[in-house]
């Protein structure tokens, strides 16, 4: 007995974009100065809407209340095949970073989305500092955000992929 099976949609459930190399620009850098990816990724088929990408500052780890939007910008229609820009966001506003939450480890995502929604998250652990040590480890009251430092855990991001309707 012959069964004949009508082959799997396999493109309906397969992402038409993907992120094929994020590099980290300027790191270290002092903590104002702006955020700046070179993305680069594949379009597998012509996009007739655009691409929403979103760096994001995770000011502080207890709330996304203090999550900061640094930059949206949309790119598109986008044609099939390999493109590559650099995006550049301002600093956090320091201001809306609780004090206690301003040095250490936090996170910056860099995120994609088709039709409002997102279909992977770039990740990257950001640890801030003083420049000059002995002030690490007794830290004025008032933070002194010329003297800090931010470096950016470019060697090991984190990348999530979310599986979304292209159509």
């Amino acid at each position: 007995k012959e069964v004949c099976e009508k082959p799997a949609k396999v493109e309906k459930n397969m992402a038409k974009v993907q992120v094929t190399n994020v590099t980290v620009l300027d790191n270290p850098s002092p903590f104002h100065n702006p955020f700046q990816f070179e993305v680069t990724f594949e379009c597998f088929e012509d996009l007739q809407e655009d691409l929403e990408w979103k760096i994001v500052y995770v000011g502080s780890a207890a709330s996304e209340d203090h999550d900061q939007t640094l930059d949206s910008i949309l790119v598109g229609p986008v044609p099939a095949g390999r493109h590559m820009f650099v995006f550049q966001a301002a600093a956090p506003d320091s201001t809306l970073i609780p004090v206690n939450d301003v040095l250490g480890v936090t996170v910056v995502l860099l995120t994609c989305s088709y039709k409002g929604h997102e279909f992977v998250r770039v990740g990257y652990y950001v640890n801030v500092e003083y420049e000059i040590p002995e002030m690490n480890e007794n830290p004025p009251e008032k933070p002194l955000y010329e003297k800090m430092v931010r470096n950016i855990l470019a060697t090991d991001p984190r990348v999530t992929k979310f599986k979304i309707d292209w159509d």
